[in-house]
């Protein structure tokens, strides 16, 4: 059970649900890269060796391997712990596994939400949602996928919102 499922308050239902986009694997995934290729280049070589050097090159070459995998799980469960939900009475942002950093707004409480895309975000479809609370400082979330969109969720939300409020 996700960590919004968990935190719904009675009458709360989730409208609209969303994370992190693909692209923020780049970073792991390049320095995984970087450790995996001399990791391979080793163990490779390690082919044309005999005796003690073969078996201190295999080691090596698994370490530069395990190293690079490490990047990637790092970066997959990075990925996986972020949660970012539109329910019909707030926004819930929950980032992390082992250090957890969360973020709850209400939707009557909303002052502003932007959206912030580049080039290639906009090809892509990711980008940077920076929610602004009435009297608060900006909370910025990077690399959510359709940015645009979960901005349109929480508008729609707030509508709801403010015409029940009436």
């Amino acid at each position: 059970m996700s960590y919004v499922e968990q935190n719904l308050t009675p009458g709360e239902q989730v409208i609209y649900e969303t994370g992190l986009h693909w692209i923020a694997l780049f970073w792991p995934v390049f320095f995984a890269a970087l450790f995996a290729l001399p990791g391979l280049s080793t163990l490779l070589g390690s082919f044309t060796l005999r005796g003690e050097n073969a078996a201190g090159a295999v080691i090596a070459g698994l370490v530069w391997l395990i190293a690079g995998g490490v990047f990637v799980l790092l970066g997959y469960l990075s990925r996986k712990a972020t949660e970012i939900a539109v329910t019909n009475k707030r926004i819930v942002v929950k980032a992390g596994l082992l250090n957890r950093k969360t973020f709850e707004l209400l939707l009557s409480k909303v002052e502003s939400i932007g959206v912030e895309e580049g080039l290639m975000g906009r090809w892509l479809g990711y980008g940077s949602a920076v929610v602004r609370g009435t009297g608060g400082t900006p909370e910025r979330f990077k690399n959510v996928v359709l940015p645009q969109e979960f901005r349109r969720q929480v508008q729609q939300a707030e509508q709801k919102v403010t015409i029940g409020a009436r």
